[in-house]
């Protein structure tokens, strides 16, 4: 317990003493991890978002004109037996109307139509599927010459969205990643030069321990220890306001977007930070830890040779 103390004490003396490559250190690790958490909100929710569009994303299929209900029951029973299909909904016209109403044109004088329905040929099956994979297949199924047989007369798919989503996702992913790499290294460069600080000073103090029998773990305790605490309080600051802020950057996004936003839903904090908090607090200390041991075995090294 003696030695433990006695390293822990010496590491917070030896971050004092190099106050400023501490602070330095610190600050690097914290901008370093608090953009890692920024993009781990945009990507844990532009994630969910596209989950959710997947989950709810349909093939519209328009009918014939003419077609008879039993021609349509006998087309929708066809269609729910394709692989992958998980449900099948018929909107008739008064429903699409309905709902493009109340959608679109909630501020709009509808008197000009004079009670017309402007959609009374739109009759359509909504297709949802089991998973996103099963789309492309299913619309060439629809659009072949079989079904047009039997009374499909468009598809609409919405793939072309899907797609576009999980680019920008992937864009997003290797972005950050690259970013918080460099920031990483930095941060990593920065940890070494106050090690490498600290052993300098102590260099005299260091051999003479040596030459009195003092082991490897008792000499490099304190620099490993400096090492932790900076990458520790590295992790713990962005973490804090990291927190602090996600409510209030989620209610800035559903302010300035309150449109878009009412469709879609953000991840909780509790699920968020389930999984940030473990992972910032051992990128924050491993690199600490990391920096400082092989800053360590290259300087022991010099000073053994002299």
């Amino acid at each position: 317990m003696d030695s433990f103390f006695y390293c822990l004490g010496q590491g917070m003396r030896n971050i004092r003493r190099n106050s400023l490559f501490s602070i330095a250190s610190i600050a690097t690790m914290t901008t370093c991890l608090f953009l890692f958490g920024v993009m781990y909100f945009v990507l844990i929710n532009v994630e969910h978002i596209i989950q959710n569009a997947e989950s709810n994303v349909g093939v519209t299929v328009f009918f014939t004109e003419g077609i008879t209900d039993a021609q349509r029951a006998s087309l929708q029973a066809d269609i729910e037996g394709i692989e992958g299909v998980k449900s099948v909904t018929y909107v008739d016209a008064e429903q699409a109307w309905e709902y493009y109403k109340s959608t679109y044109l909630e501020d709009v004088d509808l008197a000009s139509f004079n009670g017309d329905n402007p959609l009374k040929d739109s009759d359509s099956f909504t297709i949802l599927f089991e998973s996103v994979d099963y789309e492309e297949s299913l619309v060439a199924t629809l659009q072949s010459q079989e079904y047009q047989n039997k009374g499909v007369r468009k598809v609409n798919s919405t793939q072309e969205l899907i797609d576009t989503l999980q680019k920008v996702n992937k864009a997003m992913s290797i972005g950050s990643f690259s970013i918080i790499v460099l920031l990483l290294f930095i941060a990593t460069f920065l940890i070494s030069t106050t090690i490498t600080m600290g052993v300098s000073i102590r260099r005299r103090e260091i051999s003479i321990m040596h030459l009195i029998g003092a082991t490897d773990i008792f000499v490099r305790g304190p620099f490993l220890v400096e090492g932790i605490v900076i990458g520790f309080l590295g992790s713990c600051i962005p973490l804090t306001v990291l927190y602090l802020l996600y409510f209030k950057i989620v209610a800035l996004i559903v302010k300035q977007f309150s449109g878009v936003v009412q469709a879609l839903s953000l991840v909780d904090v509790n699920e968020v930070f389930a999984f940030l908090t473990p992972v910032v607090l051992i990128i924050g200390i491993g690199i600490g830890f990391l920096g400082s041991y092989f800053t360590l075995n290259k300087q022991l090294a010099k000073i053994r040779q002299l």
